[in-house]
């Protein structure tokens, strides 16, 4: 386990995405519906549906609007969600993944393509980028919770597969199917993480420049503002100062 290494630069972007509250609990409303539409209404019976719940509550969304959307799955007539996922490169050659949720993937494929073209990027056939990040559980945790040794001895007890501190707080990894065993193992003794998700983890990274890292990072921005997007993942590798710098508006 690698106990001290820092935060991917795929997490760079979490506060600033925090920010935009409506648009945010709009995709966490969706997830929510999809996944309790998929399982059962039960967040204690149905660990996707618990996910989302941990997720909505860690950037404060309101009780209500989380069981708006649970009843919402309920609902005859109601949209039908599919999972879909693209794969392309973005500038400098970036691997890029985007996870959406759709009830017309005609009209998603179209937004994410074109998105891709005006930023100099390329869409490309499912498996093109994916071959080169690993699929994972990670719960989150902030850094007052516990020390480094005591996050690593509870995650090996937990089941987990890695686990990397930073100042900013601490990240379990564990395979997707256990997520929702480790991830309860860990909440039993530090309380309710940050976030729990099944995330794309790159094997490698792509070293950018500010200019082009200016560029990845508009067209990301522009995928996420998409109203099916859940999730973006990009295996691209920036010094702190630019990244900093490129983040700070």
């Amino acid at each position: 386990m690698a106990g001290h290494s820092k935060f991917k630069n795929i997490q760079f972007r979490k506060g600033a995405q925090d920010k935009k509250r409506s648009k945010l609990f709009s995709k966490l409303g969706r997830e929510i519906t999809a996944a309790a539409k998929m399982g059962m209404p039960d967040p204690a019976m149905n660990p996707r549906l618990r996910t989302a719940v941990v997720a909505a509550r860690a950037v404060n969304m309101p009780k209500d609007n989380i069981e708006r959307a649970i009843k919402k799955s309920l609902e005859a007539g109601g949209a039908n969600y599919e999972e879909v996922r693209y794969e392309g490169f973005g500038a400098g050659g970036v691997g890029v993944i985007v996870e959406a949720l759709t009830d017309n993937r005609n009209r998603t494929a179209s937004e994410v393509r074109s998105i891709f073209t005006k930023f100099g990027g390329n869409l490309g056939e499912t498996g093109a980028v994916s071959f080169n990040f690993d699929r994972l559980g990670a719960i989150e945790f902030d850094a007052a919770k516990a020390t480094a040794d005591q996050m690593i001895e509870a995650a090996i007890d937990a089941g987990a597969d890695d686990c990397e501190t930073s100042d900013e707080g601490h990240v379990v990894y564990c395979n997707p199917d256990q997520l929702h065993q480790v991830a309860k193992a860990l909440e039993a003794r530090f309380g309710e993480p940050r976030s729990v998700q099944i995330m794309w983890r790159p094997k490698s990274e792509v070293p950018i420049d500010e200019e082009t890292g200016q560029k990845l990072l508009r067209m990301i921005d522009a995928l996420e503002e998409l109203d099916d997007v859940q999730q973006v993942y990009a295996n691209f590798d920036v010094a702190e100062d630019v990244l900093r710098r490129l983040t700070a508006a």
